[in-house]
Protein backbone atom coordinates (compact mmCIF):
# COMPACT_ATOMS: atom_id res chain seq x y z
CA UNK A 1 0.00 0.00 0.00
CA UNK A 2 1.53 3.21 -1.29
CA UNK A 3 2.38 5.35 1.67
CA UNK A 4 0.69 8.26 1.28
CA UNK A 5 -2.33 6.05 2.17
CA UNK A 6 -1.05 6.27 5.86
CA UNK A 7 -2.01 9.06 8.00
CA UNK A 8 0.80 10.43 10.41
CA UNK A 9 -1.51 8.99 13.37
CA UNK A 10 -1.89 5.55 11.28
CA UNK A 11 1.77 5.17 10.75
CA UNK A 12 2.87 5.95 14.22
CA UNK A 13 0.26 3.17 15.70
CA UNK A 14 2.28 0.77 13.43
CA UNK A 15 5.46 1.84 14.74
CA UNK A 16 4.54 1.58 18.53
CA UNK A 17 2.61 -1.45 17.63
CA UNK A 18 5.72 -3.29 15.79
CA UNK A 19 8.84 -1.49 18.87
CA UNK A 20 6.65 -3.43 21.04
CA UNK A 21 6.31 -6.49 19.63
CA UNK A 22 10.21 -6.85 19.52
CA UNK A 23 11.56 -5.25 22.11
CA UNK A 24 15.12 -6.44 21.97
CA UNK A 25 16.23 -5.36 18.54
CA UNK A 26 19.68 -7.99 17.53
CA UNK A 27 22.95 -6.80 16.42
CA UNK A 28 22.38 -7.67 13.17
CA UNK A 29 18.67 -6.00 12.44
CA UNK A 30 19.72 -2.88 13.27
CA UNK A 31 23.21 -3.26 11.29
CA UNK A 32 21.01 -4.20 8.25
CA UNK A 33 18.96 -0.92 8.92
CA UNK A 34 22.12 1.31 8.95
CA UNK A 35 23.61 -0.43 5.89
CA UNK A 36 19.77 0.15 4.09
CA UNK A 37 20.57 4.06 5.10
CA UNK A 38 24.08 3.26 3.42
CA UNK A 39 22.78 2.06 0.38
CA UNK A 40 19.92 5.09 0.32
CA UNK A 41 22.59 7.56 0.05
CA UNK A 42 24.76 6.20 -2.45
CA UNK A 43 21.66 5.65 -4.63
CA UNK A 44 19.63 8.44 -4.00
CA UNK A 45 22.47 10.81 -3.25
CA UNK A 46 22.81 12.27 -7.30
CA UNK A 47 18.30 13.18 -7.21
CA UNK A 48 18.43 14.20 -3.43
CA UNK A 49 21.65 16.82 -4.52
CA UNK A 50 19.59 17.93 -7.49
CA UNK A 51 16.26 18.47 -5.37
CA UNK A 52 18.08 20.56 -2.88
CA UNK A 53 19.58 22.90 -5.79
CA UNK A 54 15.78 22.91 -7.21
CA UNK A 55 15.42 23.99 -3.89
CA UNK A 56 17.57 26.27 -3.34
CA UNK A 57 17.57 27.98 -6.73
CA UNK A 58 21.15 27.63 -6.49
CA UNK A 59 23.64 25.10 -4.45
CA UNK A 60 26.13 23.13 -6.13
CA UNK A 61 25.88 19.22 -5.93
CA UNK A 62 29.81 19.35 -3.92
CA UNK A 63 27.97 21.79 -1.65
CA UNK A 64 25.51 19.22 -0.66
CA UNK A 65 28.01 16.72 -0.73
CA UNK A 66 30.56 17.78 2.04
CA UNK A 67 28.19 19.92 4.06
CA UNK A 68 25.11 17.04 3.83
CA UNK A 69 26.20 13.58 2.75
CA UNK A 70 30.16 13.31 3.60
CA UNK A 71 29.01 13.97 6.77
CA UNK A 72 26.17 11.45 7.01
CA UNK A 73 28.17 8.81 5.93
CA UNK A 74 31.18 9.50 8.12
CA UNK A 75 28.41 8.74 10.94
CA UNK A 76 27.04 5.88 9.56
CA UNK A 77 30.64 4.52 9.12
CA UNK A 78 31.41 5.33 12.76
CA UNK A 79 27.85 3.90 14.27
CA UNK A 80 28.53 0.61 12.39
CA UNK A 81 32.19 0.11 13.70
CA UNK A 82 31.14 0.53 17.31
CA UNK A 83 27.65 -0.87 17.25
CA UNK A 84 28.52 -4.01 19.05
CA UNK A 85 30.94 -2.29 22.10
CA UNK A 86 27.84 0.30 22.42
CA UNK A 87 25.07 -2.19 23.01
CA UNK A 88 27.01 -4.80 25.90
CA UNK A 89 25.25 -4.05 29.16
CA UNK A 90 27.73 -1.99 31.33
CA UNK A 91 28.83 -3.54 34.49
CA UNK A 92 29.05 -0.68 37.23
CA UNK A 93 30.84 -0.68 40.95
CA UNK A 94 28.53 -1.99 43.87
CA UNK A 95 29.17 -0.54 47.21
CA UNK A 96 30.42 -2.61 49.71
CA UNK A 97 27.16 -2.84 51.36
CA UNK A 98 25.71 -4.50 48.48
CA UNK A 99 28.11 -6.87 48.26
CA UNK A 100 27.89 -9.83 46.88
CA UNK A 101 25.23 -8.38 44.76
CA UNK A 102 25.95 -6.77 40.89
CA UNK A 103 24.65 -4.08 38.89
CA UNK A 104 24.60 -3.29 35.44
CA UNK A 105 22.99 -1.02 32.68
CA UNK A 106 21.34 -2.26 30.12
CA UNK A 107 20.66 -0.60 26.69
CA UNK A 108 17.32 -0.93 25.35
CA UNK A 109 15.67 1.20 22.18
CA UNK A 110 13.27 3.47 23.45
CA UNK A 111 10.83 2.52 20.72
CA UNK A 112 9.20 4.99 18.44
CA UNK A 113 11.64 7.94 17.33
CA UNK A 114 9.91 11.13 15.64
CA UNK A 115 12.65 13.31 13.99
CA UNK A 116 11.69 17.30 12.27
CA UNK A 117 14.08 17.91 10.27
CA UNK A 118 15.51 21.73 8.79
CA UNK A 119 15.77 22.88 5.27
CA UNK A 120 19.01 23.75 5.10
CA UNK A 121 20.98 20.99 5.15
CA UNK A 122 17.93 18.70 4.48
CA UNK A 123 19.38 15.52 4.43
CA UNK A 124 22.59 15.36 7.04
CA UNK A 125 20.49 16.85 9.46
CA UNK A 126 17.48 15.05 9.31
CA UNK A 127 18.70 11.15 8.57
CA UNK A 128 21.42 11.80 11.10
CA UNK A 129 19.06 11.67 14.25
CA UNK A 130 17.98 8.64 12.22
CA UNK A 131 20.88 7.17 11.79
CA UNK A 132 21.95 7.01 15.49
CA UNK A 133 17.92 6.44 16.54
CA UNK A 134 17.91 3.30 14.32
CA UNK A 135 21.62 2.34 15.50
CA UNK A 136 19.68 2.18 19.27
CA UNK A 137 17.57 -0.24 17.83
CA UNK A 138 14.05 2.49 17.43
CA UNK A 139 11.63 2.88 14.92
CA UNK A 140 11.65 6.25 13.34
CA UNK A 141 9.45 8.52 11.86
CA UNK A 142 10.17 11.98 9.41
CA UNK A 143 8.35 15.35 9.03
CA UNK A 144 10.72 16.82 6.87
CA UNK A 145 10.94 20.73 6.09
CA UNK A 146 7.76 21.72 3.80
CA UNK A 147 10.19 24.54 2.89
CA UNK A 148 12.38 22.19 0.66
CA UNK A 149 9.56 19.96 -0.86
CA UNK A 150 11.33 18.42 -3.93
CA UNK A 151 13.96 16.73 -1.29
CA UNK A 152 11.37 15.67 0.81
CA UNK A 153 9.55 14.33 -1.92
CA UNK A 154 12.72 12.41 -3.28
CA UNK A 155 13.94 11.40 0.72
CA UNK A 156 10.51 9.62 1.35
CA UNK A 157 10.22 7.67 -2.09
CA UNK A 158 14.04 6.92 -0.92
CA UNK A 159 12.96 5.79 2.27
CA UNK A 160 10.00 4.15 1.17
CA UNK A 161 12.03 2.15 -1.36
CA UNK A 162 14.55 0.94 1.27
CA UNK A 163 12.00 0.35 4.54
CA UNK A 164 9.22 -0.93 5.47
CA UNK A 165 6.53 1.59 7.33
CA UNK A 166 6.91 0.27 10.62
CA UNK A 167 10.83 0.35 10.70
CA UNK A 168 10.81 3.88 9.04
CA UNK A 169 8.92 6.31 7.61
CA UNK A 170 8.69 9.77 6.29
CA UNK A 171 5.56 12.31 6.40
CA UNK A 172 5.29 15.09 3.95
CA UNK A 173 3.26 18.05 4.39
CA UNK A 174 3.07 22.30 5.59
CA UNK A 175 2.55 22.97 9.14
CA UNK A 176 -0.49 21.79 9.80
CA UNK A 177 1.54 18.39 9.48
CA UNK A 178 4.37 19.56 11.36
CA UNK A 179 2.15 20.29 14.37
CA UNK A 180 -0.07 17.53 14.04
CA UNK A 181 3.12 15.15 14.09
CA UNK A 182 4.80 16.93 17.31
CA UNK A 183 1.94 16.09 18.97
CA UNK A 184 2.27 12.28 18.27
CA UNK A 185 2.82 9.89 21.57
CA UNK A 186 6.61 9.74 20.69
CA UNK A 187 8.93 7.56 22.98
CA UNK A 188 11.39 10.35 22.31
CA UNK A 189 11.31 13.71 19.25
CA UNK A 190 13.97 15.02 18.28
CA UNK A 191 13.79 18.62 16.49
CA UNK A 192 16.35 20.79 14.53
CA UNK A 193 15.14 24.25 13.61
CA UNK A 194 14.45 28.23 15.01
CA UNK A 195 14.38 28.73 18.93
CA UNK A 196 10.76 30.38 18.53
CA UNK A 197 9.80 26.92 16.61
CA UNK A 198 11.36 24.82 18.97
CA UNK A 199 9.38 26.10 22.39
CA UNK A 200 6.25 25.20 20.00
CA UNK A 201 7.29 21.63 20.08
CA UNK A 202 8.63 21.42 23.09
CA UNK A 203 4.93 22.63 24.24
CA UNK A 204 3.03 19.73 22.04
CA UNK A 205 5.58 17.56 23.42
CA UNK A 206 5.34 18.16 26.84
CA UNK A 207 1.21 17.09 27.24
CA UNK A 208 2.27 13.61 26.34
CA UNK A 209 5.56 13.78 28.84
CA UNK A 210 7.64 12.90 25.63
CA UNK A 211 11.09 13.23 26.07
CA UNK A 212 12.69 15.80 23.56
CA UNK A 213 15.96 17.17 22.21
CA UNK A 214 16.03 20.38 20.66
CA UNK A 215 18.92 21.70 18.47
CA UNK A 216 18.19 25.08 18.14
CA UNK A 217 19.90 28.17 16.69
CA UNK A 218 21.33 31.17 18.51
CA UNK A 219 23.97 34.36 18.28
CA UNK A 220 27.32 32.24 17.84
CA UNK A 221 30.15 34.68 18.65
CA UNK A 222 32.98 34.80 17.15
CA UNK A 223 36.25 36.19 19.21
CA UNK A 224 39.28 36.86 17.19
CA UNK A 225 42.06 37.84 20.06
CA UNK A 226 44.89 40.43 20.14
CA UNK A 227 47.24 37.84 19.26
CA UNK A 228 45.23 36.04 16.38
CA UNK A 229 46.69 35.81 12.49
CA UNK A 230 44.17 37.88 10.97
CA UNK A 231 44.36 36.34 7.51
CA UNK A 232 43.99 33.26 8.54
CA UNK A 233 41.05 33.91 10.87
CA UNK A 234 39.66 35.85 8.37
CA UNK A 235 39.39 32.78 5.89
CA UNK A 236 38.36 30.67 8.45
CA UNK A 237 35.23 33.29 10.02
CA UNK A 238 34.49 33.74 5.96
CA UNK A 239 33.76 30.03 5.15
CA UNK A 240 32.10 29.59 8.54
CA UNK A 241 30.04 32.63 7.42
CA UNK A 242 29.32 31.61 3.85
CA UNK A 243 29.22 28.14 3.78
CA UNK A 244 25.27 27.56 2.52
CA UNK A 245 24.92 31.16 2.06
CA UNK A 246 25.14 31.76 5.83
CA UNK A 247 22.14 29.21 6.46
CA UNK A 248 23.98 27.97 8.95
CA UNK A 249 22.79 27.25 12.77
CA UNK A 250 26.51 27.30 14.18
CA UNK A 251 27.88 29.90 11.73
CA UNK A 252 29.50 32.63 13.61
CA UNK A 253 26.67 35.42 14.02
CA UNK A 254 28.84 38.43 15.20
CA UNK A 255 32.57 38.90 15.42
CA UNK A 256 33.64 40.61 18.50
CA UNK A 257 37.02 42.11 17.50
CA UNK A 258 40.06 44.19 19.33
CA UNK A 259 39.42 48.35 18.76
CA UNK A 260 41.45 49.66 16.33
CA UNK A 261 41.16 46.33 13.66
CA UNK A 262 38.56 47.21 12.22
CA UNK A 263 40.38 48.77 8.89
CA UNK A 264 42.79 45.36 8.74
CA UNK A 265 39.98 42.79 9.82
CA UNK A 266 37.49 44.55 6.88
CA UNK A 267 40.95 44.19 4.32
CA UNK A 268 41.72 40.83 5.33
CA UNK A 269 37.38 39.07 5.06
CA UNK A 270 37.56 41.13 1.91
CA UNK A 271 40.42 39.08 0.64
CA UNK A 272 39.15 35.84 1.90
CA UNK A 273 35.40 36.18 0.12
CA UNK A 274 37.48 36.63 -3.26
CA UNK A 275 39.56 33.80 -2.76
CA UNK A 276 36.52 31.29 -1.64
CA UNK A 277 33.76 32.91 -4.13
CA UNK A 278 35.55 35.11 -7.09
CA UNK A 279 32.25 35.84 -8.24
CA UNK A 280 28.90 35.81 -5.95
CA UNK A 281 26.22 35.86 -9.56
CA UNK A 282 25.57 32.51 -11.09
CA UNK A 283 28.33 30.80 -8.92
CA UNK A 284 26.70 27.65 -7.81
CA UNK A 285 29.34 27.23 -4.83
CA UNK A 286 27.87 30.08 -3.06
CA UNK A 287 24.07 29.23 -2.33
CA UNK A 288 20.88 30.83 -2.78
CA UNK A 289 19.00 32.43 -0.20
CA UNK A 290 16.51 29.62 0.08
CA UNK A 291 13.25 31.65 -0.37
CA UNK A 292 11.98 35.40 -1.11
CA UNK A 293 10.74 35.88 2.44
CA UNK A 294 13.74 34.96 3.98
CA UNK A 295 15.56 37.13 1.39
CA UNK A 296 13.45 40.17 2.31
CA UNK A 297 14.03 39.57 5.66
CA UNK A 298 17.73 39.69 5.63
CA UNK A 299 17.97 42.91 3.35
CA UNK A 300 15.54 44.58 6.06
CA UNK A 301 17.86 43.58 8.91
CA UNK A 302 21.03 45.36 6.97
CA UNK A 303 18.39 48.94 6.25
CA UNK A 304 17.36 48.75 9.82
CA UNK A 305 20.95 48.96 11.19
CA UNK A 306 22.03 50.97 8.86
CA UNK A 307 19.43 53.27 9.97
CA UNK A 308 20.48 53.08 13.34
CA UNK A 309 23.87 54.41 12.76
CA UNK A 310 26.06 51.53 11.12
CA UNK A 311 28.54 51.40 8.77
CA UNK A 312 27.62 48.77 6.24
CA UNK A 313 30.05 47.08 4.41
CA UNK A 314 29.36 45.45 0.90
CA UNK A 315 32.75 42.54 0.54
CA UNK A 316 31.06 41.78 -3.28
CA UNK A 317 29.02 43.33 -6.28
CA UNK A 318 25.34 42.50 -5.62
CA UNK A 319 24.01 40.40 -7.78
CA UNK A 320 21.47 41.47 -10.72
CA UNK A 321 17.87 41.07 -9.86
CA UNK A 322 15.93 38.35 -11.59
CA UNK A 323 18.18 35.61 -10.74
CA UNK A 324 19.09 33.71 -7.82
CA UNK A 325 18.12 34.55 -4.71
CA UNK A 326 22.35 35.26 -3.94
CA UNK A 327 23.06 37.54 -1.91
CA UNK A 328 26.74 39.45 -1.34
CA UNK A 329 28.01 39.16 1.75
CA UNK A 330 27.96 42.40 3.71
CA UNK A 331 30.08 43.25 7.25
CA UNK A 332 28.02 45.69 8.97
CA UNK A 333 30.17 47.47 11.96
CA UNK A 334 29.59 48.75 15.37
CA UNK A 335 25.63 48.15 15.13
CA UNK A 336 23.60 49.35 18.07
CA UNK A 337 23.83 46.01 20.92
CA UNK A 338 20.10 46.60 21.59
CA UNK A 339 16.87 46.83 20.06
CA UNK A 340 17.58 46.00 17.07
CA UNK A 341 16.91 43.06 15.30
CA UNK A 342 20.35 42.33 13.43
CA UNK A 343 21.77 41.86 17.14
CA UNK A 344 18.71 40.21 18.47
CA UNK A 345 17.59 37.16 16.49
CA UNK A 346 19.69 34.73 14.62
CA UNK A 347 20.59 36.69 10.99
CA UNK A 348 21.02 32.82 8.69
CA UNK A 349 22.44 34.83 5.93
CA UNK A 350 25.72 36.25 5.07
CA UNK A 351 25.83 39.33 7.18
CA UNK A 352 28.30 39.32 10.11
CA UNK A 353 28.26 42.04 12.56
CA UNK A 354 31.61 43.72 13.89
CA UNK A 355 31.88 44.53 17.08
CA UNK A 356 34.98 46.43 18.41
CA UNK A 357 36.49 45.60 22.05
CA UNK A 358 38.93 47.14 24.32
CA UNK A 359 39.80 44.52 26.25
CA UNK A 360 38.89 40.48 25.93
CA UNK A 361 36.84 40.72 29.23
CA UNK A 362 34.70 43.01 27.68
CA UNK A 363 34.18 40.07 24.90
CA UNK A 364 33.59 37.70 27.54
CA UNK A 365 30.99 40.15 29.41
CA UNK A 366 29.11 41.01 26.21
CA UNK A 367 28.51 37.18 25.61
CA UNK A 368 27.53 36.81 28.95
CA UNK A 369 24.91 39.09 28.97
CA UNK A 370 22.71 37.27 26.35
CA UNK A 371 21.43 33.81 25.53
CA UNK A 372 23.80 31.23 25.57
CA UNK A 373 24.67 30.49 21.89
CA UNK A 374 24.92 27.07 20.14
CA UNK A 375 28.42 27.38 19.04
CA UNK A 376 32.06 30.08 19.89
CA UNK A 377 34.66 30.36 18.02
CA UNK A 378 38.08 31.91 19.34
CA UNK A 379 41.27 32.89 17.37
CA UNK A 380 44.56 33.67 18.80
CA UNK A 381 47.65 32.06 19.85
CA UNK A 382 47.59 33.14 23.46
CA UNK A 383 46.58 30.09 25.37
CA UNK A 384 46.07 31.83 28.52
CA UNK A 385 43.68 34.19 26.91
CA UNK A 386 41.71 31.27 25.21
CA UNK A 387 41.58 29.18 28.44
CA UNK A 388 39.94 32.18 30.29
CA UNK A 389 37.34 32.28 27.63
CA UNK A 390 36.86 28.91 27.61
CA UNK A 391 36.30 28.96 31.28
CA UNK A 392 34.28 31.69 31.77
CA UNK A 393 31.60 30.88 28.88
CA UNK A 394 28.80 28.45 28.34
CA UNK A 395 28.42 27.40 25.02
CA UNK A 396 26.83 24.23 22.95
CA UNK A 397 30.52 23.78 21.67
CA UNK A 398 33.50 25.30 20.53
CA UNK A 399 36.03 25.54 17.77
CA UNK A 400 39.54 27.28 18.08
CA UNK A 401 41.29 28.81 15.31
CA UNK A 402 38.45 27.56 13.03
CA UNK A 403 34.59 27.34 12.11
CA UNK A 404 32.30 24.82 12.17
CA UNK A 405 34.58 21.69 12.54
CA UNK A 406 33.72 20.75 15.62
CA UNK A 407 30.24 19.35 14.66
CA UNK A 408 32.45 16.81 12.18
CA UNK A 409 34.21 15.22 15.04
CA UNK A 410 32.70 11.81 15.82
CA UNK A 411 33.41 11.83 19.40
CA UNK A 412 32.49 15.40 20.31
CA UNK A 413 28.79 15.77 21.18
CA UNK A 414 26.80 18.13 19.47
CA UNK A 415 24.30 20.05 20.76
CA UNK A 416 23.31 23.23 22.53
CA UNK A 417 22.35 24.76 25.69
CA UNK A 418 19.43 27.13 27.04
CA UNK A 419 18.03 28.66 24.23
CA UNK A 420 20.35 26.63 21.93
CA UNK A 421 18.54 24.18 22.77
CA UNK A 422 19.17 20.95 24.62
CA UNK A 423 19.79 17.35 24.31
CA UNK A 424 22.92 16.63 21.85
CA UNK A 425 23.80 13.46 19.33
CA UNK A 426 26.66 12.45 17.18
CA UNK A 427 28.61 8.75 18.09
CA UNK A 428 27.66 7.32 21.39
CA UNK A 429 26.37 10.39 22.62
CA UNK A 430 23.41 10.40 20.08
CA UNK A 431 23.65 6.11 20.21
CA UNK A 432 23.04 7.10 24.59
CA UNK A 433 20.16 9.60 24.04
CA UNK A 434 17.74 7.50 22.20
CA UNK A 435 18.36 4.51 24.00
CA UNK A 436 16.84 3.58 27.56
CA UNK A 437 19.60 2.39 29.81
CA UNK A 438 17.62 0.16 32.47
CA UNK A 439 19.45 -0.25 35.69
CA UNK A 440 19.73 -3.60 36.52
CA UNK A 441 20.38 -5.75 40.51
CA UNK A 442 21.39 -9.03 40.26
CA UNK A 443 21.38 -10.10 44.11
CA UNK A 444 23.50 -13.08 45.09
CA UNK A 445 21.42 -15.33 47.48
CA UNK A 446 24.36 -14.55 50.03
CA UNK A 447 22.87 -11.31 50.29
CA UNK A 448 22.57 -10.37 53.95
CA UNK A 449 20.04 -7.46 53.20
CA UNK A 450 17.31 -9.29 55.62
CA UNK A 451 19.87 -7.88 58.21
CA UNK A 452 17.92 -4.90 57.89
CA UNK A 453 14.57 -5.87 57.74
CA UNK A 454 12.13 -5.22 60.51
CA UNK A 455 11.27 -6.06 63.21
CA UNK A 456 14.20 -3.98 64.25
CA UNK A 457 16.48 -4.93 67.19
CA UNK A 458 20.13 -5.19 68.79
CA UNK A 459 21.52 -7.07 65.51
CA UNK A 460 20.13 -4.46 63.34
CA UNK A 461 21.54 -1.44 65.53
CA UNK A 462 24.79 -3.08 65.51
CA UNK A 463 24.99 -3.58 62.07
CA UNK A 464 24.02 0.24 61.45
CA UNK A 465 27.39 1.12 63.89
CA UNK A 466 29.32 -0.54 61.28
CA UNK A 467 28.16 0.78 57.96
CA UNK A 468 27.65 4.50 59.91
CA UNK A 469 32.00 3.70 61.05
CA UNK A 470 32.61 2.78 57.43
CA UNK A 471 30.33 5.26 55.49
Amino acid sequence: MPLSTFSPQALFDAQHQASRAQIDVPQALRRDRLQRLQALIHQHGHALADAVQADFGARSHRLTEVADLFVLRAELVHLQRRLSRWMAPRRVPTPAYLWPARGLLQRQPLGVVGVIGPWNYPIQLTLGPAAAALAAGNRVMIKPSEITPRTSAVLAEAVQAGFAADEMAVVQGGADVARAFAALPFDHLFFTGSTAVGRQVAMAAAANLTPTTLELGGKSPCIVDASADLADAALKIAHGKLLNGGQTCIAPDYVLLPRGREAAFEQALRAAVQRLFPRIAGNADYAAIVTPRHLERLHALVAEAQAAGARVVPLAEAPPDGGPRQMAPVLVFDPPAAGLRLMDEEIFGPVLPVLPCDSADEAIAFINARPRPLALYWFGTDTAARDRVLAHTVSGGVSVNDTLMHIVHPNLPFGGVGDSGWGAYHGETGFRRFTQEKPVLIQSRWALGQVVYPPYGERFDRFMSVLRRLF
